[in-house]
């Protein structure tokens, strides 16, 4: 039976972290790592209702909706993931000479002293679930100290790329706080010991139950059985996870591992990172597209031009009948939609010699096949003869929301259908990064629910 790693110790068993040579100071794990870890949770008879507590991930809040979680109470954690700089509004604190980095770490040592956040006794992975009210679907994984892999190590695998500005922002805010305040989100095929924990989760009485402002059941459970907790270490430490959201996380856990090891401090929590893991032939995520709209272009114009090398159709009807045409076709290849909202247009069958010749020819057939490899690399650039930028593709997570800005900008929305998970997979275990903005994983984690500290680990 596997030894229960500790996120504390560079060795001792099979899911234990190991240094990878005589020569490197940084640790590497031999394995999928999750450990048990002390949660830091808001307590509520000092903080106020959990509803008014927690945010959504840091990165989908905008500035106005900062200013509206803060006014829903005074220990919102947007006041530590999204701290305002203190010449502007300091969130109760008074020394206006701090960064807005400086603030959060104020803030949290306030909180901690007066009580409002308190650490849960002893270690433990946690079960957390997001459920549909109605009984529609749920999600449910394992919170934990994932102990940190570079890509080449090919444990915890990324398929996006990430900007430095992001990281940068993070570093500084989680170097300052020593904390880790959210978690990244992991998927994994399992159907071990970890999913039969997960799945027999609610047989305890939760330690927290609670419905949120996102509309979902949220619930927490600890795992503390040291005997289960090795059964969970054994089955997880062959397995390889995606990333579904969190890369800039990520890479700023990296950052800060380097960090504290270039600096001398040695093995210590900086070589875990906070973790929400899935298991995604379980209690999965939902997977949905993340579509694109281009300003300026009518959608018959688009069709017009997409012709010359792939298969174009108008299609009568509602919109929500041109998605279903579009899930269809889109079992076979890729497919898309276009439509500005009053009229629309299929597109499929790209021309295989066209399209050969266009995507780069180092990328796997797994990368090529995608949908959003043949959208960014065939029809954008070959077929429409757009440059293929942010200012020319636009992007937007929902229909609804794509053909508003079709029609504010006179453009055309472009539907895809989603990527399928063992699709992304495939692409990051090749060491491939799938176009930008390709995927929607829902739901996201509720931030606030948890926090790892590493003054108590």
């Amino acid at each position: 039976m596997a030894a229960v790693p500790d996120p504390a110790s560079p060795g001792g068993g099979p899911g234990s972290v190991r240094l990878p040579s005589a020569s490197s100071s940084v640790p590497s794990p031999d394995g999928l790592v999750l450990a048990p870890f002390r949660a830091l949770r808001f307590d509520t008879a000092a903080a106020g209702d959990l509803a008014t507590l927690t945010s959504p991930p840091y990165d989908v809040i905008d500035a106005d909706g900062v200013i509206r979680l803060e006014a829903t109470n005074d220990h919102n954690i947007v006041r530590l993931i999204l701290p305002r700089d203190p010449t502007g509004d300091p969130g109760n604190v008074d020394d206006t000479s701090m960064d807005r980095y400086s603030v959060a770490r104020r803030t949290l040592e306030r909180w901690r002293a007066e009580g409002v956040l308190r650490p849960d006794a002893v270690p433990a992975l946690y079960v957390y679930e997001q459920a549909d009210p109605s009984g529609g679907h749920a999600q449910r994984g394992l919170l934990g100290a994932l102990a940190l892999t570079p890509p080449e190590a090919d444990i915890v695998l990324p398929h996006e790329n990430t900007m430095a500005g992001p990281v940068s922002d993070r570093l500084a805010l989680y170097t300052a706080v020593d904390a880790d305040l959210e978690p990244i989100f992991l998927v994994y095929d399992g159907a071990g010991a970890a999913s039969r924990a997960v799945a027999a989760a609610d047989t305890q009485t939760p330690l927290v139950d609670a419905v949120l402002p996102d509309g979902l059941r949220h619930r927490l459970w600890a795992l503390t059985d040291e005997g289960q907790l090795a059964e969970i270490a054994a089955d997880l430490h062959g397995r390889k996870a995606l990333i579904a959201d969190g890369h800039h996380r990520y890479a700023t856990y990296l950052q800060r591992q380097t960090d504290r090891h270039a600096a001398g401090d040695g093995t210590g929590p900086w070589d875990f990172g906070l973790t929400f893991l899935v298991d995604a032939t379980t209690f999965g995520p939902e997977v949905h597209p993340i579509h694109r709209v281009v300003p300026g272009r009518p959608p018959a114009e688009l069709a017009d031009l997409a012709a010359a090398g792939m298969s174009v159709r108008e299609v009568g009807g509602r919109l929500p009948e041109a998605e279903s045409r579009l899930s269809d076709v889109g079992r076979t290849g890729p497919a898309y939609v276009l439509t500005d909202g009053e009229r629309a247009w299929l597109l499929q069958d790209p021309d295989a010699a066209r399209l050969a010749a266009s995507l780069p020819a180092d990328h796997s057939d797994a990368w090529k096949a995608l949908d959003v490899s043949v959208l960014h690399g065939y029809l954008v650039p070959e077929l429409w003869g757009l440059p293929d930028t942010v200012h020319t593709v636009g992007y937007e997570h929902d229909v609804d929301a794509a053909v508003a800005a079709a029609r504010r900008t006179g453009g055309t929305a472009v539907l895809l259908n989603p990527t399928p998970v063992e699709a992304v997979t495939a692409v990051a275990a090749g060491g491939e990064r799938m176009p930008r903005k390709s995927t929607l994983f829902t739901p996201k984690p509720r931030t606030g629910l948890v926090v790892r500290d590493y003054r108590d680990t």
